[in-house]
């Protein structure tokens, strides 16, 4: 398929002007297509100075085009370039475009997705248009800044309910019409329909409603209250920050199966992915996940939505934005009050990770040249780090003149497009800072700036100067804390300075302090080091630090000097050893959890060293297991009980629970967990194809589904393993989850030996897969059916003579860069960690 380029589309924008779209979507032809039959009107301009006729193309990817007539004028269906129709010889003037053809459901998540549950035979579908997938469902101008007002029918099978960007109405015979839109960009059009379960309701004179598949319907139920609870704590939180009201007729939230993101911004209409509709026992930091997604989606009803970017140039405008308000309103408008620290310890680390990649990128890139190149950048630098970088604007700018100047971006831009350039300068407008200095130093740079501590002079009239390796700006809290005498093991808070860096001078600090904590709040991005005082201070009293932001901070600095090699990987697990029993905090211990298991026992451990890793980790897990026996703390038991499966190195402790279908003084175990401990075993080789059979009768669920593809995938022999790599990389018949269940399955450390062979097949196979299957399966074969278990220059080589050589697509290219890359950083720490 053809990309569209930033070149064309600017060329395009100026020819036309696109005014309505009428679109008629035909949703019972069968299993495999729909009718798509589209009227567009639009108007050229044409070239400046010049009365001659204007050649430009619409985009449509159909499985059979039937006709095409402009103007009344048949256009031949087989001048079809892959996916451009050219349209030649326009004169100035306004133009009418009909295009029927048929179209493909697809089963990877893109355009028309088509899902029939397992549970009880209903089928579903619902589009997916963004980035540019809006071809796959009916013939568009398929480019942000061409933004009309769409007109939608839908007929559907009986018994099913159609939902859209507006209220939907139902006039017989399977007929559905939506309301007429505002002004939206095309990838923002978007219809779900099936026979759901709905839950409907008004606020503020709007019509709010929840939707998912029947076979959830108790599931959301349970939660409906919990759900509308934050759509209207945030609905109304909004409304208090942003002068502009909510633009559109409607607000639907449809859960939806096999969704690739977390949730979609449709306008009136936010596609979830249903995992969000809780199935089995959830900890309160994955109910706060949930409450910040919507948060995050209905923020782009306003910054993505009301005003779009013009080209994907500016995707952060949109994703910064909604990540930075997802957190921040979550926390003042539910009872989710503690959003930063999970921010800290499980968003931000995505974005250090991604800022020290060759494939990294300014937060506002100015070289995104086409399509496929801006789908690269929906990363943790354009999510984590923006927003980051937005929460430091408003830490330097304050709150007030952020949103004066917020809102005056959407009273000039409503229902229309913007650019960095406008944006600034509405900030700009709001306030008497540089703000222009600001985005060319946080907006247009790459990298992480590194703050070290330096205190000096003699006691009582010491100074703290702080070391800055890099180049921006900072304002950041540098937290003093000194040991409590009156309870041994905690430290108490002595004072926060703010300080302003590149600093004047040094700051007079009086004593020395046991611990310095610099970016205390977190309010900056930047890794952080620790004088050698504090470290000793931090290895000893880390879990005896107050505030949970703070031990955020402090975890993290730990995790980055783990991987620079600046701290052993025993030393790491030590300190989470003596401290992590202790810890309170959800996020904090299962992101300290997870990144001590999957990536230092998993990969930066030598072979060797794992089992004492992984029995380090077993331990611990015991001790929360132990300390939460009064079951005051289900969240935090939950929490351990996961990681103790996932340490086991010996299976009879968790098989002892599976058969008994309880962990002894709770939890009992439900869908979830009796998957992941089948799948534990399946690794271990401590179970077999009868014991995953018989689970999957017992939750015959799509999730049932995915859960038994994956431990067929983990089975430690030679046949199940040449079945995986079949159905991943041969058939093609894999949804996009089934695809994602087997490939998280099949690579396991403890199976190297039997996997030997299949590595350098990777990188034959993966280039092929993603070339015939696109860009989502491109993605879930880069990201997890890659070799990272295989920590040696073997791979590493094999990987960078596919960069080299097989011209992989750039979806894949740019997931094994990263991969290749965290491969190299993994086999650094591993050499400085035996010297």
């Amino acid at each position: 398929m053809s990309v569209l380029t930033r070149d064309e589309a600017q060329t395009r924008a100026r020819l036309l002007d696109v005014h309505h779209y009428t679109i008629d979507l035909d949703l019972t032809r069968g299993d495999d297509t729909f009718d798509s039959r589209t009227v567009i009107r639009f108007t050229v301009h044409g070239e400046p100075d010049t009365t001659d006729t204007t050649d430009t193309f619409v985009e449509v990817k159909p499985a059979e085009l039937r006709t095409v007539t402009l103007d009344g004028h048949p256009l031949d269906p087989g001048t079809l370039d892959e996916n451009r129709l050219a349209l030649k010889n326009l004169t100035p003037g306004d133009h009418e475009l009909r295009v029927d053809a048929a179209m493909r459901y697809s089963r990877t998540g893109e355009g028309m997705h088509r899902f029939t549950d397992p549970a009880d035979g209903e089928t579903y579908v619902y589009t997916q248009l963004f980035l540019d997938d809006v071809q796959r469902v009916f013939a568009a101008f398929d480019q942000p800044d061409l933004k009309a007002v769409f007109d939608l029918t839908v007929t559907a099978p009986q018994g099913w309910t159609v939902l859209a960007n507006g209220i939907t109405e139902h006039t017989g015979d399977g007929r559905w019409k939506a309301a007429t839109t505002p002004p939206i960009s095309t990838y923002l059009v978007a219809v779900a329909a099936g026979p759901w379960h709905s839950v409907r309701t008004e606020h503020r004179g709007l019509p709010f409603g929840l939707h998912c598949r029947r076979s959830l319907a108790p599931h959301l139920d349970a939660d409906t209250e919990e759900l509308l609870e934050v759509t209207r704590g945030c609905f109304d939180r909004y409304h208090e920050k942003f002068t502009e009201p909510y633009p559109f007729d409607s607000y639907d939230q449809a859960f939806v199966p096999e969704f690739n993101a977390g949730a979609m911004e449709n306008p009136g209409l936010v596609t979830f992915r249903d995992e969000f509709v809780f199935r089995s026992a959830v900890t309160d930091t994955q109910r706060q996940t949930r409450a910040m997604v919507i948060a995050h989606e209905m923020a782009h009803m306003w910054f993505g939505d009301l005003v779009t970017l013009r080209w994907w140039d500016d995707i952060w405008l949109n994703e910064s934005f909604a990540e930075y308000m997802g957190y921040q309103t979550t926390a003042e408008a539910t009872r989710f009050t503690d959003t930063w620290t999970d921010f800290g310890v499980t968003r931000k680390p995505w974005g250090y990770d991604a800022d020290q990649r060759p494939s990294t990128h300014p937060v506002a890139p100015e070289n995104v040249q086409d399509t496929a190149s801006a789908l690269l950048n929906f990363d943790g630098i354009s999510y984590a780090k923006g927003a980051s970088a937005l929460r430091q604007l408003v830490h330097w700018l304050g709150e007030k003149d952020f949103l004066a100047g917020i809102n005056t971006h959407f009273d000039r831009h409503k229902f229309a497009n913007a650019t960095l350039a406008d944006f600034i300068d509405s900030l700009a407008a709001a306030t008497d800072r540089d703000v222009h200095a600001w985005a060319d130093a946080w907006l247009r740079t790459t990298g992480v700036d590194t703050l070290t501590p330096h205190v000096t002079g003699d006691n009582g009239t010491r100074t703290l100067e702080v070391g800055r390796k890099g180049e921006r700006p900072h304002r950041i809290a540098a937290g003093l804390y000194d040991r409590d005498l009156t309870d041994e093991g905690r430290l108490t808070l002595r004072t926060r300075l703010d300080l302003d860096l590149p600093q004047a001078e040094p700051r007079p600090i009086g004593k020395l302090p046991a611990l310095v904590v610099l970016n205390d709040g977190d309010l900056s991005y930047a890794k952080i080091r620790f004088d050698a005082d504090s470290f000793r201070t931090l290895r000893e009293g880390l879990s005896g630090l107050p505030d949970p932001l703070t031990r955020a901070v402090v975890w993290n600095a730990l995790r980055d000097a783990v991987r620079d090699g600046e701290l052993p990987t025993g030393t790491y697990l030590g300190i989470a050893r003596a401290h992590l029993p202790h810890e309170t905090d959800l996020a904090l211990v299962d992101g300290v959890l997870t990144f001590a298991t999957t990536q230092v026992a998993d990969r930066y451990a030598a072979p060797d060293q794992r089992p004492a890793a992984l029995t380090t980790l077993t331990d611990l897990c015991r001790d929360l297991i132990r300390r939460t026996e009064d079951g005051d703390h289900p969240g935090l038991r939950l929490i351990a009980v996961r990681h103790r499966i996932a340490t086991a190195a010996h299976p009879d402790t968790i098989a002892a629970w599976l058969a008994d279908g309880t962990v002894p003084g709770g939890p009992e175990l439900d869908p979830e967990l009796r998957w992941r401990i089948l799948t534990r075993l399946a690794v271990l080789g401590a179970t077999d194809e009868t014991a995953i059979a018989a689970e999957l009768r017992r939750d015959p669920s799509d999730t049932g589904q995915e859960g038994a593809a994956h431990c067929r995938a983990a089975l430690p022999h030679p046949d199940a393993k040449s079945r995986a790599w079949q159905a991943m990389f041969t058939t093609d018949d894999l949804s996009n989850y089934l695809f994602t269940a087997t490939a998280k399955g099949f690579w396991q450390p403890e199976q190297a030996d039997l996997l030997h062979d299949y590595v350098p097949r990777y990188y034959t196979e993966a280039v092929a897969v993603a070339a015939r299957r696109g860009p989502a399966i491109a993605e879930a074969a880069g990201r997890w059916a890659f070799p990272a278990h295989a920590v040696d220059t073997d791979n590493l080589r094999l990987g960078q003579e596919c960069l080299d050589h097989a011209h992989p697509t750039p979806a894949l290219r740019r997931k094994l860069t990263d991969q290749l890359d965290d491969l190299a950083r993994a086999l650094r720490v591993r050499e400085t960690d035996t010297h």
